[in-house]
C-alpha cells in the first residue's frame, strides 16, 4: 500500500514540477529576462530559494524510498546552479524512483525509520510516510510552484496536479 500512495505520486509530482519549469523558461524568454532570476527567487527572505526547494523535493522522494526499502540512494552534492542541472536532478530522481516495485516495500509499514536530527527517536514506516515524507514532498513542490507563480509564470492548478486518470 505505501508504494502505491507514494512512489507513483512522487514521480508524477516531479514530472509536473519539470513541466512547470519548462513553462518558466518559456515565460522568461517571452518576457526577456534571465531564468536564473527565477531559479534564485524565494517567497520570503528567510525561506529557501527555488533551487533548494527542488533539491529538497527530490531528496524527500529518493530518501523516502531508500529508507523504506533499505536500498542505497544516490548522493547529490546540492551544487545545482543552472536550469539544466536542476532538470537533471529531477530526472535522476525520477529514474531512481522507477527502479522500485511494490514488493520492495513489503513490511515497510512497521520498519523503524530514524534520522540523525531525531536524536534517537523513530517513526514506523507508515508514520514516516504519512506524517513526514508525503507532507514534506508536497510542501516543497508547492513552494517551488508558488515561487514561480508569484514571479508571474502563468501556471495554475492544472499544471500543479498534472494529468488525471479520468475514467469513462
Amino acid at each position: 500500500m505505501l508504494y502505491e500512495i507514494t512512489v507513483p505520486q512522487f514521480t508524477k509530482m516531479l514530472h509536473n514540477l519539470s513541466r512547470i519549469i519548462d513553462k518558466a523558461v518559456q515565460n522568461s524568454t517571452e518576457r526577456k529576462f534571465d531564468i536564473d532570476v527565477l531559479l534564485n527567487s524565494r517567497l520570503a527572505p528567510d525561506q529557501f530559494n527555488f533551487i533548494r526547494q527542488v533539491q529538497i523535493a527530490c531528496d524527500t522522494a529518493k530518501l523516502y524510498a531508500s529508507r523504506m526499502t533499505g536500498k542505497e540512494a544516490p548522493v547529490n552534492e546540492d551544487t545545482e546552479k543552472t536550469l539544466p542541472e536542476v532538470k537533471a536532478r529531477i530526472e535522476q530522481t525520477i529514474g531512481y524512483l522507477n527502479t522500485f516495485k511494490a514488493e520492495d516495500f513489503k513490511g515497510a509499514e512497521e520498519r523503524k525509520i530514524s534520522q540523525p536530527r531525531w536524536e534517537g527517536k523513530y517513526l514506523t514506516g507508515f508514520e514516516f510516510a504519512t506524517q513526514h515524507a508525503i507532507p514534506n514532498m508536497y510542501f516543497h513542490v508547492t513552494t517551488a510552484y508558488a515561487i514561480l507563480r508569484h514571479s508571474g509564470v502563468p501556471v495554475g492548478k492544472k499544471d500543479y496536479l498534472g494529468e488525471m486518470p479520468y475514467k469513462k
